[in-house]
């Protein structure tokens, strides 16, 4: 199995991180795209900054592919997440995993996103229409 870890300041290609990842052993290839949505705790958003520990984030990302080639029988798989000013509609995270059946896949795939949240050291700062802006620990 490979993994692709990549902390970017480029849009994400989501097109070629799924041919990256797509076998012919591949029957199913699930992916997660994470938006900037234009609302947070009805607050109307208008950007997002996000910033990391980069050599940490690597760490817990490459963490997060070992610990799902431990518990499902994952071929290929990628996680992508986008560092920087991003606006209302763009994609800060994407990740992509082939395995043999979709069942597994789904069940792998939440496990992803959900771990990535609990302990990736990835910050946003939102910023809001009112002129006003806050950061919040990416969990959240």
């Amino acid at each position: 199995m490979s993994v692709w870890i990549e902390l970017t300041g480029d849009v994400i290609d989501e097109a070629e991180i799924v041919e990256r990842v797509t076998t012919p052993s591949s029957g199913a290839v699930v992916t997660f795209r994470g938006v900037v949505r234009n609302e947070h705790h009805g607050r109307s958003v208008e950007r997002l900054d996000y910033s990391a520990y980069e050599p940490m984030a690597r760490a817990t990302m490459t963490q997060i592919g070992d610990e799902l080639r431990e518990r499902w029988p994952v071929l290929e798989l990628a996680i992508v997440h986008r560092l920087g000013t991003l606006e209302v509609g763009e994609a800060s995270i994407f990740i992509a995993l082939a395995l043999a059946h979709r069942a597994e896949g789904f069940d792998a795939l939440r496990y992803s996103i959900d771990r990535f949240k609990e302990i990736v050291p990835i910050w946003k700062k939102e910023h809001f229409r009112d002129g006003s802006s806050e950061w919040v620990h990416q969990g959240h």
